[in-house]
């Protein structure tokens, strides 16, 4: 198991990492791990792109915090049902990346196969309906999505992903990210041409 100093060290150079790409514009999004019986998250009002370590707080999975004196992202609540129904997922990022928050914000899941690596990766992202961030109802719109998605878009709000690595958890946002800019950008050229569904089982099947 990582030392916390080491967990720290991860989520804020994948928050810097965000914040070049402009994945998490300013105040926007939430980054954790978990940690012995609980998780580190980032706190409430930190920025992803420049975080130090008085910004991540370890909490237990009711969400409470277990360091006085730090207040843990709002989303707490939405970080720990992904982390108690997945035994398998040690990272979860929460961002508004600007391609992704264009689909969550339109009402569109990413849903057509486009691009191989999309279809290998995620299958499809499905959008969770809209409610109010940090609310209970947020929580149960976007997690019953958990139980077969590792990503999952969320109305007028932003986009979630998760993963055993962070590494991979962040490699996913940006393959989604450009899934998103590139499905907006076929637009331009009269719509995407959609793989077929024997195309896409047989890249499926690349993974057995």
């Amino acid at each position: 198991m990582n030392s916390r100093e080491d967990l720290e060290d991860i989520i804020i150079h994948y928050g810097k990492r965000m914040g070049e790409k402009n994945f998490t514009p300013g105040y926007s999004g939430n980054i954790s791990c978990r940690y012995k019986n609980g998780m580190l998250i980032t706190t409430s009002g930190s920025s992803n792109g420049y975080l130090s370590k008085d910004e991540i707080v370890y909490t237990d999975f009711s969400g409470k915090s277990l360091e006085e004196g730090k207040k843990p992202s709002s989303e707490k609540l939405l970080h720990i049902e992904f982390y108690k129904m997945r035994p398998d997922i040690n990272f979860i990022l929460h961002v508004h990346a600007p391609y992704l928050s264009t689909f969550a914000s339109a009402g569109k899941a990413l849903e057509l196969p486009v691009m191989a690596e999309n279809v290998f990766y995620f299958g499809s992202i499905p959008l969770a309906e809209y409610a109010l961030p940090s609310s209970k109802e947020l929580v149960d719109n976007t997690s019953k999505y958990f139980v077969s998605n590792d990503a999952v878009l969320m109305a007028n709000h932003g986009f979630i992903v998760g993963s055993s690595t962070m590494r991979d958890a962040y490699m996913k946002l940006e393959l989604a990210e450009s899934y998103a800019q590139v499905v907006l950008f076929t637009e331009i050229l009269g719509g995407p041409k959609v793989l077929s569904k024997e195309q896409a089982d047989a890249i499926l099947a690349l993974k057995s």
